[in-house]
């Protein structure tokens, strides 16, 4: 495997981190209240995004391959999580 097609192996591999903390960070800011939100949009999308890779290789290990169903599932959890506790979910 060339390096050129290590890089589109990783990028497929961590697309759905990030589509997935980039959808859930804008929605983030629909949803909670002006006082809750974070002021940058990108630190809870980088902080969604880094939970969602360590998710992904956590799925990798465990299952030995990647996309598992249950690897997703707790991906759109965990970064809804890190989304709820960087927007201090619990003071609404």
């Amino acid at each position: 495997m060339g390096p050129l097609d290590f890089l589109i192996h990783l990028l497929g591999f961590i697309a759905p981190a990030l589509v997935v903390a980039a959808l859930v960070a804008l929605a983030g800011r629909v949803v909670l209240s002006r006082n809750n939100r974070p002021q940058r949009w990108w630190i809870p999308l980088f902080l969604n995004f880094l939970v969602g890779v360590a998710v992904l290789v956590g799925g990798l290990f465990v299952f030995g391959r990647d996309g598992k169903m249950l690897t997703y599932g707790v991906l759109v959890v965990a970064v809804a999580t890190t989304q709820w506790l960087s927007g201090r979910g619990w003071r609404t």
